[in-house]
């Protein structure tokens, strides 16, 4: 990991690890490119966390292979354009209100490509 701490992927209900190295590698190269820091506000996410135990299907979090990013307005823009040239094709937008974010995921068991927004 080149821009990230090991620890910024840790569930946020039961700091276990589960993030997938290919999608470090892939946040770290969109990184690069963009050449602005990002905020990981959810990484991985085990079956028991609390947005995971409400799903039927496991999501792309609980596979290790998303991340929400703090981002908004242009950078959020940026980041989707590049995510998109490194392979992303796998997008949430949330930028409304004060947690605004993009989610990224690589999760090769979801429909692909998709785009939405929360």
């Amino acid at each position: 990991m080149k821009y990230f701490k090991p620890e910024e992927f840790l569930c946020q209900h039961c700091q276990a690890e589960g993030i997938q190295n290919s999608f470090v590698e892939t946040l770290d190269a969109i990184r690069e490119e963009c050449n602005f820091p990002f905020v990981v506000n959810s990484g991985y996410r085990c079956a028991d966390h609390p947005i995971e135990a409400k799903k039927e299907k496991p999501g792309a979090h609980q596979g290790g292979y998303a991340a929400d990013i703090s981002v908004r307005g242009e950078r959020a823009l940026k980041l989707i354009e590049v995510a998109i040239r490194h392979g992303v094709k796998r997008v949430g937008i949330n930028q409304k209100g004060g947690g605004r974010f993009v989610h990224i995921d690589t999760d090769p068991d979801r429909v692909s490509p998709a785009m939405w927004s929360y």
